[in-house]
């Protein structure tokens, strides 16, 4: 919709409030709400002003004012906010320069599909996120200087069979089995339902809903892809749903990769490809049926995978989920169909436009914008380069022998690691100013000094079952 069109939307539709959303530099919305009557032509211009230094990672109190500018193309009306409300998705802009700012995620992604068209090699860039999720019934926790725990409970959870339900009727999910199953088993599909359909009114296409492998209510809901930033706008819309769906029904869904020790974690395998003049680029006569450009794109992402990492598995927990034996990936090899390679080229269609990869490490605490453009910038830097990807791996990686395995590349086993790498590669993410230096650096003192420190200095309740007794 263009400005004008917005407004005559606005009241059509009995609009008295306006949200504001953008989100931090972790992946985090933020909001605030301004009444019908500020929402002028000339605010998409002018944008809003707000306090940047109250933002995590952003400006400094001497320097706080910046704009949120609604994007007039994102405007819905919020489907959970009592007062008729008209949502936008909104850039940052500095009041002073009138300049896009570099630690917007959302302006790293449009840079990114500029730099995209800028190359020739294609002009959209396709990404879909299957992101993973639980869908809890109670979550509690506390960390103290004397005390810490944390306590999650699902009624479908493993560990409920012998508890006092009156009556318990059983039908828990067993760990590792909750793949498709039908109800009773599985108590959830109406919620997903209700998700899924709430997703459809806000014009997001879902292609599948279903339980997936853990106990204790893990779910996905896969929409259909789109181009980078609209897939960015789109998977925070997701998270936004799901949380608020499941918080009507008295429940709780989280994103985090591993809340639950021995059993599946939650991933978000991100399906991309190439197009140019509606064409797809990754279809071709190589390996999987793919181009020369996709294995190159593949040589790309397993080149530079230990630094995607830093943004595509962002946070400690993450690296609980990279562990080999649960379905995540950690070893850096590519093979069409075969689910415990890092890089898997889907087989479902023989159809050229659904010729894609997907990379199968990444998981949904990654800022969707940030990671799918750190992903396409490692892959065109291997288009560029001609990097080969090396030979496919066409077996169960996980039974393969320390000495088959010797000369195939690992993801990072922690966030330090990744953040190492990042630090050591990273000039492939410069290309086109798309990320900047200070991006960087920001991201690694944020990531060591909010999250890495802190947790290397909290006793964890398993060392006292490890150690107390030493």
């Amino acid at each position: 919709m263009t400005p004008k069109e917005v407004l005559e939307f606005a009241e059509k539709n009995n609009v008295k409030m306006v949200d504001l959303k953008f989100l931090d530099i972790l992946g985090t919305w933020q909001h605030f709400l301004v009444p019908i009557n500020e929402l002028k032509e000339e605010s998409f211009e002018e944008g809003f002003g707000f306090d940047g230094s109250s933002i995590r990672g952003w400006q400094p109190i001497h320097a706080s004012d910046m704009l949120v500018v609604p994007d007039p193309e994102t405007a819905l009306v919020d489907p959970f906010i009592e007062v008729p409300t008209l949502s936008f998705i909104c850039n940052i802009v500095d009041p002073i320069t009138r300049e896009s700012y570099d630690k917007d995620p959302r302006y790293i992604a449009q840079k990114g599909e500029n730099y995209l068209k800028s190359t020739g090699i294609g002009d959209t860039a396709y990404f879909g996120p299957e992101a993973e999720f639980f869908i809890f019934d109670e979550i509690r926790y506390a960390v103290d200087p004397q005390h810490s725990f944390y306590a999650i409970d699902s009624v479908e959870g493993i560990w409920n069979t012998g508890r006092e339900e009156n009556p318990n009727l059983g039908y828990k999910i067993k760990h590792k089995e909750g793949y498709f199953p039908v109800q009773p088993s599985d108590t959830l599909t109406d919620i997903r339902n209700e998700m899924v359909q709430t997703l459809i009114s806000l014009g997001i296409d879902v292609e599948a809903a279903h339980h997936e492998v853990a106990t204790a209510g893990q779910g996905e809901i896969d929409m259909r892809f789109d181009s980078l930033v609209k897939m960015g706008d789109k998977l925070m819309w997701f998270k936004y749903v799901l949380r608020n769906i499941a918080r009507r029904h008295g429940k709780v869904v989280t994103f985090m990769p591993k809340p639950l020790y021995n059993d599946n974690g939650n991933g978000m395998h991100t399906h991309q490809s190439i197009w140019k003049n509606g064409e797809p680029q990754f279809a071709g006569d190589k390996y999987g049926g793919l181009s020369e450009i996709a294995m190159y794109y593949i040589g790309g992402i397993i080149k530079h995978a230990k630094a995607i990492a830093a943004f595509s598995n962002p946070t400690v927990n993450s690296y609980k989920r990279l562990v080999p034996g649960f379905e995540a990936p950690v070893n850096l090899a590519y093979s069409s169909r075969n689910r415990s390679a890092a890089i898997r080229i889907p087989m479902y269609s023989p159809s050229p436009k659904a010729k894609r990869i997907e990379v199968r490490f990444p998981d949904p605490t990654a800022n969707g914008y940030i990671a799918f453009t750190a992903m396409l910038m490692a892959g065109l830097d291997g288009i560029m380069n001609k990097l080969d990807p090396g030979q496919p791996l066409d077996k169960d990686i996980y039974s393969l022998s320390p000495e088959e395995l010797k000369d195939v590349p690992q993801v990072p086993a922690s966030l330090e690691e990744a953040l190492g790498a990042l630090e050591e590669d990273h000039e492939f993410l410069l290309k086109g100013d798309v990320f900047t230096e200070e991006v960087i650096q920001t991201w690694l003192e944020y990531k060591r000094e909010r999250e890495i420190a802190p947790l290397r200095q909290h006793p964890n309740p398993y060392e006292f079952f490890l150690y107390f007794d030493a």
